[in-house]
């Protein structure tokens, strides 16, 4: 079959590319597999040329083993850094055992320090000191130093390129100075003035910069904000400061307030994307596997909290056996009982997932605490009493009786209250405790509305029906 009929049966609809060559879509990729299978490097460099290096990851992250592997040898000294920088961490080190040392020498030398930092932090010994050994002494020093600071932290955030100027200078020996530079950073925001010692005093944009006659000193038209963080700063703290203070880049000090490095918006917005989902994550107790992780490594990640749910699943059954006969006698409760449990969940669910993103963005702290526990139990109040009218209308007209139709509308209240108390106060408690909410919460938060929901229906049935 020919190569053009072979592309017709991928895709139908291809003439010459696609309309946004760009999107790498599942006919882009069956086209780049065709490739490989056919050992084709000329048809594989046309369809990944226009692709961004995150797709080219993306891409290496959906293919299989065998595939990437081929994708990698047949792609030889294409292979560019950034991708490198882009690839999940549980594929990363598989790409770097297969990648030919010329080649990844070359990827590696293209990265700032602060992507280095982060593709060998997390690798063995062995291929960390492969990728430190292809750097400039220079660089490989800096990477090296920036290894010593505590793991996410603002040292190992940073990119040790900076652009700092004395700040006794003028506009015209800036941008003099800009131009007689032959290795400043890729991309850079702000000219970072500092004194004798070192020290930063302040943020010039480059579009005043420009925008300035070459006479006028750089100090009067220093920007408003500005902002230093210190090289132990935990990494969301420096998200939180970022996103809170619309910072573009930052210079980062040590603990002399000497300057060492800068975090630019874009590395800062990674670790906010990073926490919100490791926190959407944990609260659904997968903690931080990927699509790209084996079986056994999910089942382990998986396992502990499914233990932990199947132990408040006994409590939760412990309380139904204590009116076992209550239930015997009176069917309809067995049928009513998993409403109350559900709406309990449901509502301690929505409450927990409001304080845990407050509590990540510190919107709730201790000034607040008391008022955002007394809105949500409120609102648990209110809901209930609207959803006990529904359900004891539903448990008169089912049942032909009003008696189940006060239990459940009675147990209904109790529990939303309950729930709206648990969501909001559990993760509070936790995180004082040094716990992660996101983490911990909803294991807590289900047993004790579930507990309260059938502990409330079946103790109001026992004490009315009996």
């Amino acid at each position: 079959m020919a190569e053009d009929d072979q592309l017709s049966d991928l895709d139908p609809d291809r003439t010459d590319r696609d309309d946004n060559p760009y999107v790498l879509d599942r006919q882009a990729v069956g086209r780049i597999i065709l490739a490989v299978d056919n050992a084709d490097r000329d048809m594989l460099l046309a369809e990944m040329e226009p692709l961004h290096a995150a797709d080219i990851a993306d891409l290496l992250e959906q293919i299989n083993a065998f595939d990437r592997r081929r994708l990698l040898e047949l792609y030889g000294q294409e292979f560019d850094g950034d991708i490198l920088s882009e690839l999940d961490e549980s594929i990363r080190e598989e790409i770097i055992s297969i990648l030919h040392p010329e080649v990844l020498a070359e990827a590696v030398r293209d990265l700032d320090s602060d992507d280095v930092v982060d593709l060998v932090e997390d690798l063995e010994d062995a291929q960390q000191s492969a990728i430190l050994e292809v750097l400039e002494d220079s660089d490989r020093v800096a990477v090296e130093q920036s290894l010593t600071y505590p793991e996410y932290s603002a040292g190992r955030l940073m990119q040790r390129e900076v652009v700092m100027v004395p700040e006794h200078w003028n506009v015209g020996e800036a941008i003099d100075y800009l131009r007689d530079q032959d290795d400043l950073p890729e991309q850079f925001y702000h000219i970072v003035l500092v004194d004798p010692r070192l020290k930063p005093v302040g943020n010039v944009t480059l579009g005043k910069l420009m925008a300035s006659r070459r006479e006028v000193m750089l100090l009067s038209i220093l920007e408003e904000t500005f902002h230093t963080i210190p090289v132990t700063q935990d990494e969301e703290d420096v998200a939180y400061a970022f996103n809170q203070y619309h910072l573009i880049s930052a210079p980062v000090v040590d603990e002399d307030d000497r300057l060492v490095g800068m975090i630019t918006i874009d590395d800062a917005m990674a670790v906010l994307d990073e926490e919100h989902e490791e926190d959407i994550m944990r609260l659904a107790g997968v903690g931080e596997g990927s699509l790209s992780d084996r079986v056994l490594d999910t089942t382990k990640q998986r396992f502990p909290w499914l233990a932990v749910n199947l132990v408040t699943a006994i409590l939760a059954s412990l309380v139904i056996a204590q009116f076992e006969a209550t239930i015997t006698q009176f069917v309809a409760l067995a049928v009513l009982m998993p409403i109350v449990a559900s709406m309990g969940g449901n509502a301690g669910t929505q409450s927990l997932t409001v304080a845990v993103r407050a509590i990540a963005t510190k919107d709730l702290t201790g000034a607040n605490v008391w008022r955002v526990i007394r809105r949500e139990v409120l609102v648990g109040l209110v809901n209930g009493m609207i959803f006990a009218v529904v359900m004891g209308v539903v448990g008169v007209v089912w049942f032909g009786g009003p008696e189940l139709g006060y239990i459940i509308a009675a147990a209904m209240v109790i529990n939303l209250v309950v729930a709206g108390l648990a969501g909001t106060a559990i993760p509070v408690l936790l995180d004082r405790m040094g716990i992660d909410p996101a983490l911990a919460s909803g294991a807590f938060v289900t047993t004790v509305t579930d507990v309260v929901g059938f502990f409330a229906f079946l103790g109001l049935a026992a004490i009315v029906l009996l």
